[in-house]
């Protein structure tokens, strides 16, 4: 649940934005000051942003380190931008773009203008309904579209019961691949939903995303080496939100922070939201309020008696709920 912040609580965040914004202040009145007067503004995107820093990549793929004018609150990747050049291969965000979408965790902003977040799951460990439900909430309620990425495939004994067991995602109109990043299987076909989008993969440790992001991205080593020279970040690179653009097409927005991503802090509200078959349905219940669970003229309950519901994604739901 949401608490009020004390007037103490509120004082200190208040007190520490103003010092992250007169930090910030002094940065780009340095770096205006080398602006030619008709200096003309480009559009980019922010590709990773450090401290007070980020860079930019403009339309024809070069990257400017850069700094923001004041006020215009800070950009994180993925966010559109106008920005000027300077004098020394340097330039400064005059402007940041309305976000077509936000990632947040625990209220902290991690990327903006994301097209696709994916859970990636697999045989080994097992995949577990439940986690999977948890990162369908957390995207449906960020208003986020999400798909799935069953991995390790060649691990399985029977085919038609690991797909069986994800048909009502299907039938929820959730997209789910099944690969193998081992044996490059069904990647191809994978990799054409990814171009002309950002993507975010997501899921636990151990599923096989780095070797999905390796496989997709066979320079990436390069890549962020890359980036740690020209934002000069050397190591600490690896713990900051950056895009990489997949040679195929589509562009990756790698977080390796919320790569395993967890529910947090959601209300019931958001909860029962998050299953979207349930939201559907809940107009229909005897009482507004409805939990799903003992009420009378329930049509969640009575969809799941008639066997329009999955008992998985209802069995989830009682697990998940506070």
């Amino acid at each position: 649940c949401l608490v009020p912040l004390t007037r103490k609580q509120k004082w200190r965040i208040d007190k520490v934005q103003s010092e992250k914004i007169a930090r910030a202040g002094k940065a780009a009145s340095k770096v205006e000051s080398q602006l030619d007067e008709d200096e003309i503004e480009h559009s980019g995107r922010v590709i990773t942003r450090y401290g007070q820093r980020q860079l930019v990549e403009d339309e024809q793929g070069r990257v400017f380190q850069s700094v923001s004018r004041q006020n215009i609150g800070l950009s994180v990747a993925g966010d559109r931008v106008l920005f000027q050049k300077t004098k020394y291969d340097e330039a400064i965000v005059t402007a940041i773009y309305p976000r077509d979408s936000e990632l947040k965790r625990q209220d902290k902003l991690i990327a903006a203008n994301i097209d696709q977040l994916w859970i990636v799951v697999a045989l080994e460990p097992h995949y577990e309904f439940e986690l999977i439900d948890r990162y369908l909430i957390m995207a449906e309620n960020s208003r986020l579209p999400i798909g799935i990425i069953v991995n390790k495939i060649e691990l399985s004994s029977d085919e038609k019961s690991t797909t069986k067991d994800f048909m009502h995602y299907k039938s929820l109109d959730y997209d789910v691949h099944f690969v193998s990043v081992k044996n490059q299987t069904n990647l191809d076909t994978f990799k054409e939903k990814l171009v002309n989008k950002s993507h975010i993969f997501l899921g636990q440790s151990g599923v096989g995303k780095s070797s999905l992001i390796n496989s997709l991205i066979p320079d990436l080593e390069l890549r962020v080496s890359e980036i740690s020279n020209k934002s000069k970040l050397g190591k600490h690179t690896t713990t900051n939100t950056t895009i990489y653009h997949i040679p195929s097409g589509g562009d990756l927005i790698d977080s390796p922070g919320v790569r395993e991503f967890q529910l947090e802090n959601l209300t019931e509200l958001e909860i029962k939201n998050g299953f979207k078959e349930f939201k559907a349905l809940s107009s229909e219940c005897r009482f507004r309020d409805c939990r799903h669970i003992n009420e009378p003229n329930c049509a969640v309950k009575d969809s799941l008696d008639q066997g329009k519901i999955s008992n998985n994604r209802y069995q989830s739901y009682l697990n998940i709920l506070p």
